[in-house]
């Protein structure tokens, strides 16, 4: 087995809870409306797409000219976005700080997030400030899963791939990741975490 040096991690979801229901629970009555305007109307989709760079302010005004019926709805995404930003996964971001402490990896973070919204993160999240690099999608204008979002942080750091795990709460992101040559694991808490990581040799107590 290929000896792991480098740890590269996904922040929402992984170490930063994110989730737009903090507002929009405030903003309908049941769950299913809720869910049916982030399948329809404010999706994933349309959201990665400022993650890649695209201007909040037009994506805003772009879907409301689609959408007007759900004008106040749609600004409210933008609008009140630190409103979804919830607390650090504490048991994650101990993790995180206990492979900085071991002076083992090197750990890098890569994430899907809007240049005009990460600043908000940088603020908050003293732990962000440990990582050896942070490549951040909307500052780069791609994204995951796009193999180049991946090669981007490999050049820049010169990171092995096969040396390389890469940590997503999101299958899709983490398998990207294997056809690149990054090991992949697919996040579901950290005690997972933790045995995952220890299938690699890497033991975090």
């Amino acid at each position: 087995m290929t000896s792991i040096n480098t740890i590269i991690f996904d922040l929402g979801g992984v170490l930063i809870d994110w989730n737009p229901r903090y507002v929009y629970r405030r903003i309908f009555k049941t769950e299913n409306e809720m869910e049916w305007f982030f399948q329809n109307i404010a999706t994933p989709e349309w959201n990665e797409n400022q993650d890649a760079g695209y201007p909040l302010h037009l994506a805003t005004e772009e879907l409301v000219a689609k959408h007007p019926e759900w004008d106040s709805e749609i600004r409210a995404y933008y609008g009140r976005w630190i409103e979804m930003l919830g607390e650090a996964l504490h048991e994650t971001v101990e993790i995180f700080h206990t492979l900085k402490r071991s002076g083992k990896y090197k750990l890098y973070a890569l994430t899907n997030w809007s240049a005009e919204l990460f600043p908000h993160a940088i603020e908050r999240f003293e732990f962000l400030q440990w990582f050896d690099g942070i490549v951040v999608s909307g500052e780069e204008k791609m994204r995951k899963p796009f193999p180049e979002f991946y090669k981007l942080i490999l050049d820049r750091y010169h990171l092995i791939p096969e040396t390389t795990i890469f940590i997503d709460d999101n299958l899709r992101n983490a398998r990207a990741a294997e056809a690149v040559g990054i090991t992949g694991i697919h996040f579901h808490n950290a005690r997972q975490l933790k045995d995952e990581l220890g299938r690699y040799g890497i033991v975090v107590r």
